[in-house]
């Protein structure tokens, strides 16, 4: 007897032309068979899923000035938007090192470059912590002639919901960069004091409903511990709610939400420690006129990078400093709406 015929599968439809859930925007995170999609998705000022737009390129390659035969580092490779400019100035000759957390991510960004030509030649990839650059130094030869870090977190990890990143979805309240190694954010939440959490969310993201979004999960992971982002979320929104008059709730909400997670985020990955440990070795790696940017998205990273850099100015060990720092401009921020917290500084070494 023939064997059956099996019914033909339709194809999956794209849900719409502008699909809400991270799984259903296929099109996008399949750029190499949807790149009108992508365009689309930027034409609107949104960044397709999946994807990181690079923030001040022109700015960033004009202060570094990456040149054929020069020796760099990216210490935050994210989706690679920054490294890919600077690949292209340094042949012949030149080198990059990139490193980066996130252990998700970081394979398929070392990928995309490699296929894009650039080797082991040019371009070496390291999963590593910034904080730890010291490792590197044996294989910078006689130092770096520059030095990128933008520390804002890759769109790829806000916007999958699997991260934890975003309160725009629902999913597992994690937020590690690497979730491969220590506590989650759920649990972060259920160990600390309130004045503990209310520490972090005015350090971190100067958030003035800090005490009572504190208090808030402090009552409710009594009930229930607070294992999802809907579940924080919605915390936040009652707070905002019971504060916040009718004609300013909807976008008082949306900024403690946004500074909520930030600061969470901060706190699990312990990042301010993390970038002060990097600013202090930031120094024996560059060589004399070195060059370093430093890309930062809130006040406190700012305060950081802006103090260490005049410090630094001080005891003679940068000969130049940003007096002030540099921003997206008007059209980046309009194309490209996550640019607008970004403020980029830049020392050159004495």
């Amino acid at each position: 007897m023939a064997d059956e015929i099996q019914p033909r599968k339709r194809r999956v439809r794209y849900k719409g032309t502008h699909p809400r859930q991270f799984q259903d925007k296929y099109k996008e995170l399949d750029p190499a068979h949807h790149l009108d999609e992508l365009q689309k998705v930027m034409e609107r000022g949104h960044t397709p899923a999946g994807m990181h737009r690079p923030i001040c390129v022109a700015e960033i390659l004009e202060i570094l000035d990456p040149k054929p035969g020069d020796v760099g580092l990216d210490a935050t490779l994210g989706f690679g938007g920054h490294s890919q400019e600077i690949l292209n100035r340094l042949r012949p000759g030149g080198r990059l090192f990139a490193v980066d957390v996130d252990p998700l991510e970081l394979p398929r960004t070392e990928a995309r470059l490699r296929a894009l030509g650039f080797d082991e030649d040019i371009l070496v990839v390291r999963r590593m912590n910034f904080a730890g650059l010291r490792a590197l130094l044996p294989e910078m030869g006689e130092g770096l002639d520059f030095v990128l870090a933008d520390l804002g977190v890759s769109s790829m990890q806000i916007d999958n919901p699997a991260r934890g990143f975003t309160y725009k979805a629902d999913g597992p309240l994690d937020l590690r960069l690497n979730p491969l190694r220590g506590k989650p954010a759920s649990s972060l939440l259920q160990s600390l004091s309130e004045e503990a959490i209310s520490d972090f969310l005015t350090e971190n993201s100067d958030e003035p409903h800090a005490k009572n979004i504190a208090q808030a999960i402090i009552s409710a992971r009594d009930v229930l511990p607070i294992a999802t982002t809907r579940h924080l979320a919605n915390l936040v929104r009652g707070v905002l709610k019971a504060e916040c008059a009718a004609d300013i709730l909807e976008d008082e909400t949306r900024k403690s939400l946004q500074r909520t997670f930030q600061a969470l985020r901060i706190a699990v990955n312990d990042e301010l420690t993390v970038l002060d440990q990097f600013l202090a070795l930031l120094p024996q790696c560059l060589k004399s006129g070195g060059r370093a940017a430093i890309l930062t998205f809130h006040s406190g990273e700012d305060r950081r990078v802006k103090k260490a850099f005049q410090n630094g100015q001080r005891e003679g060990i940068y000969e130049r400093i940003a007096l002030d720092p540099i921003r997206p401009s008007s059209e980046e921020r309009h194309a490209n709406p996550r640019s607008s917290s970004a403020k980029l500084r830049w020392a050159i070494r004495g």
